[in-house]
């Protein structure tokens, strides 16, 4: 019941609609059980019957102008029946889609502040089947569950009372089967609340197979394995229907239980209130309330399982929703913190450590110090812990050892907002919404003029693709941008992080899938995004990192090396095999030796693309390409 209680604060901003709600609740009720009390009057002033000794009816001495009063009183009654009962469905209703909206807002407003690390762990078709189903199970609570069950309940106490002032004998009689009745639907739903949060579960389960098996449907048919999804997800299907056989089998075979012990109820109560009319003790139209109202209360006591079940439903989601509110993110903001603001951008990871658990590290005594605009570039074999340093910048997982400081101040001291707004990531998945190009290049600052959204794609390198759809930045994207290649949504994306203006930038490298001509462009838009800011550079290759300011070289979440490309050329350790491996026979080949690394430049500015001849340099000193307002020449323009 904890979980029914923790759900009054959803329906406390609507406590007048609900006080509403069960007025009609009473009224109706009222109107509904006095209806046989009309009646009885109706018969016995309106009719006035006349008995002799046997207490058989000789004569009708009754009062036609109190049976059409009679008659008009119970109409009126059905006509505020008909009303109170409209009001009991639209103001339930209301009230439970209200609360319905309330609390999937609270769920995921509470989703969009937890951490990677919650996320890391939940799945989303779980996620998915409860702020749906089960916040639906909420939703008809309030009008199956709550104001039915207080419906059946007035009822009850209604004609209970009635039976009792008019013959208290008949009355024990009548009433004799409630408490077995009442023990059933109880049993009924005792049995049947394990397996609704079972239902729900399974329910939850169908949605992440077939979300899943959506969302990867490309890999579906790249390895033709339409069968065994189709097949996984009718196993999670069969096992949900199975489940609802079981929950209907249960309610089914408690139906004609309560159905035949209301029979036998009303059975008995004719026979003894027939017998108590030839002793004298009852009259006929006592008899005929006693029935009408044993009529009036079949369906609802019968259905009162039905409700309890809306309940049981209802308590088995509520547990599952509030896993959901209660949920903590790991990364907490410190009362107190402060915005970041005026960033220069100095960053210095001080003797880091972090891992995912108590049990393994991830990195170990991590020290890295970025001066405001260099470039750090982070190079390490899978696994080596790259993608965790600079996850740990936004604070989208907190350090477990050491901290991380931007300007000097350490980055738990900063509201995650503001700390957020100064860090852009060019991820290397990138991420698009279903939308204009517009709206996903301007996602970050939406107030962003068409100006300024033009001025961030032309120095992205995306500006003259765009002009090329047919309706420019008004261009519909598909879902997660498929109808973009991966090329056109990654410079989408350095456009994106290139309006909302960071100091510092997080670039997660996705140039090793695209094609030399798209690398080269890339290349462009990052040295127009990078220059000036504290940049880290995540790279699979050489080529992409060997003209930083500092290249840490990471090797089981340990710091191996670091220094600048000629100065690694010269140690015996990874970066050395890395170069042998990648990059050696290029520079023999071109009659350099490794550690002619160029100008201090950014990477690809001013070069040639790598497959690219001379003859087909882009014109313009790397100053120019680089330029917001003069973007390079487009090779091949939009052909990524």
């Amino acid at each position: 019941m904890r979980y029914l209680v923790r759900l009054l604060v959803y329906f406390r901003p609507y406590k007048w609609q609900l006080l509403l709600a069960f007025l009609s609740v009473v009224f109706s009720g009222a109107f509904v059980m006095a209806s046989p009390l009309l009646i009885r009057y109706a018969i016995n002033f309106g009719l006035d019957p006349q008995h002799d000794a046997d207490g058989k009816i000789v004569a009708l001495d009754g009062n036609a102008g109190l049976l059409v009063l009679g008659s008009l009183a119970i109409v009126l009654f059905a006509v505020g029946r008909g009303l109170t009962q409209f009001g009991q469905q639209f103001l339930g209703e209301s009230i439970g889609q209200r609360i319905a909206y309330d609390i999937r807002n609270a769920i995921y407003d509470n989703l969009q502040r937890l951490s990677y690390a919650y996320h890391d762990k939940v799945q989303t078709g779980q996620i998915m089947s409860r702020v749906t189903q089960d916040v639906e199970s909420i939703r008809m609570f309030v009008n199956m569950g709550a104001l039915r069950t207080s419906y059946v309940i007035l009822l009850l106490v209604i004609s209970i009372a009635g039976m009792f002032v008019i013959n208290w004998q008949l009355a024990l009689v009548s009433v004799v089967t409630l408490p077995f009745m009442t023990y059933q639907s109880f049993r009924m739903a005792r049995t049947v609340r394990p397996l609704w949060l079972q239902i729900q579960e399974n329910l939850a389960e169908v949605t992440r197979i077939a979300e899943e098996g959506l969302s990867g449907i490309r890999v579906v048919k790249a390895f033709s394995r339409e069968d065994y999804e189709s097949a996984k997800f009718a196993d999670a299907s069969r096992a949900q229907a199975d489940l609802s056989y079981e929950a209907s089998r249960i309610m089914a075979h408690n139906a004609p239980l309560l159905q035949g012990l209301s029979a036998f109820q009303i059975a008995i109560t004719v026979g003894f209130g027939a017998w108590q009319i030839t002793r004298g003790d009852l009259t006929a139209a006592d008899l005929l309330t006693f029935t009408l109202w044993l009529n009036l209360l079949q369906l609802p006591v019968r259905t009162i399982g039905f409700s309890i079940t809306f309940i049981a439903r209802c308590i088995s989601s509520s547990e599952r929703i509030f896993e959901l509110i209660d949920a903590q993110s790991a990364v907490q903001e410190k009362p107190g913190a402060v915005p970041l603001a005026d960033v220069r951008g100095h960053v210095v990871f001080d003797h880091v450590g972090f891992g995912y658990d108590n049990v393994s590290a991830v990195l170990s005594d991590v020290s890295i110090d970025a001066r405001p605009g260099q470039v750090i570039a982070l190079l390490g074999p899978t696994g080596s812990g790259k993608s965790t340093v600079v996850n740990l910048i936004p604070r989208f997982y907190d350090v477990t050892a050491g901290a991380i400081t931007i300007d000097e101040t350490d980055i738990r001291d900063f509201t995650l907002d503001s700390l957020r707004r100064s860090i852009g990531i060019v991820q290397q998945d990138v991420f698009l919404f279903v939308g204009t190009i517009r709206d996903n290049i301007a996602y970050a600052r939406p107030e962003a003029t068409q100006e300024e959204i033009e001025r961030s794609a032309k120095a992205a390198r995306i500006h003259d693709f765009i002009m090329s759809l047919p309706y420019g930045y008004d261009e519909w994207v598909g879902e997660r941008g498929v109808t973009l290649s991966g090329g056109q949504k990654q410079r989408i994306a350095i456009a994106r992080t290139l309006l909302l203006d960071p100091k510092i930038l997080v670039f997660d490298d996705s140039t090793a899938s695209v094609d030399a001509q798209t690398e080269f462009l890339i290349q462009q838009a990052l040295s127009e995004l990078m220059h000036g800011r504290t940049t880290f550079v995540i790279a699979p290759r050489l080529r992409t990192v060997m003209r930083a300011d500092e290249i840490i070289v990471l090797d089981q979440g340990r710091v191996a090396q670091r220094g600048k490309h000629a100065e690694l050329l010269e140690q015996e350790g990874l970066y050395r095999r890395i170069y042998d491996l990648e990059l050696k026979d290029q520079e023999e080949a071109l009659g350099r030796d490794g550690s002619q690394s160029g100008p201090v430049a950014r990477p690809y500015v001013g070069q040639v693309p790598p497959g690219q001849r001379a003859a087909e340099r882009p014109t313009g000193t790397a100053r120019e390409e680089s330029s917001p307002l003069r973007p390079a020449p487009s090779p091949g323009g939009a052909a990524s």
